[in-house]
């Protein structure tokens, strides 16, 4: 990886991100030693301008950063680390350096639980609920997806609402894997709806289907 440390007297800055939520969790600032110390110790480390020092993030704390990745910027003079954090990131006991809660965005999990269906499609592991779809065929998966969709609607109409997103739960997971099977994922629903929150989506539409 090339970086120019040379724009801020051997310093860059480094943009840290949780790699599970996606927040920014704080931004610091490395010099070569720092970085290499970061990539050789997988806990990250910085330049205190302030100290003049190199200091690893939790080494008094322990409140540490892990790292996962490091991008460089296209100008080659900023970095993107992410990790995984140990506790809260700022010094004043707070998630972030902005004071903000470092959540998880529940719609996120969607993508991870995808990745990880499609794993189990790829390695078809033995025991595996989902391997057993996946073996009983398309026309069996669209099955359990129909009934699931019923139970749901059922749940809407005369149960609760506990039940209601459970049953929903139960359906999204079915979809997600038939998706799966059609080498299809959930980000191509969510596009769809994208798409279609077009004000101009539905003449777009009818223009289309005119001129088919």
């Amino acid at each position: 990886m090339e970086i120019d440390f040379d724009k801020l007297n051997g310093l860059v800055p480094a943009i840290i991100q949780d790699a599970e939520t996606k927040n920014v969790l704080m931004l610091g600032f490395m010099n070569q030693e720092a970085f290499d110390i970061t990539v050789k110790t997988k806990k990250v480390t910085f330049w205190s301008r302030s100290r003049n020092t190199l200091w690893t993030k939790g080494e008094t704390s322990g409140n540490f950063l892990h790292l996962v990745d490091i991008k460089n910027d296209c100008d080659n003079d900023t970095l993107l680390v992410t990790v995984h954090p140990t506790g809260p990131t700022c010094h004043t006991g707070t998630d972030t350096c902005w004071g903000e809660e470092n959540t998880r965005n529940p719609l996120l999990f969607l993508t991870a639980l995808q990745d990880f269906i499609e794993k189990r499609h790829e390695e078809m592991p033995e025991g595996s609920y989902t391997t057993s779809l996946f073996r009983k065929g398309i026309n069996k998966m669209s099955q359990k997806f129909g009934e699931e969709a019923i139970e749901t609607m059922i749940e809407a109409t005369n149960g609760t609402n506990e039940q209601l997103i459970y049953e929903a739960s139960d359906m999204l997971y079915h979809l997600i894997v038939l998706l799966t099977s059609k080498g299809l994922r959930i980000e191509d629903v969510a596009q769809e709806l994208l798409k279609r929150h077009d004000p101009e989506w539905d003449k777009k539409r009818r223009t289309e289907k005119a001129n088919q």
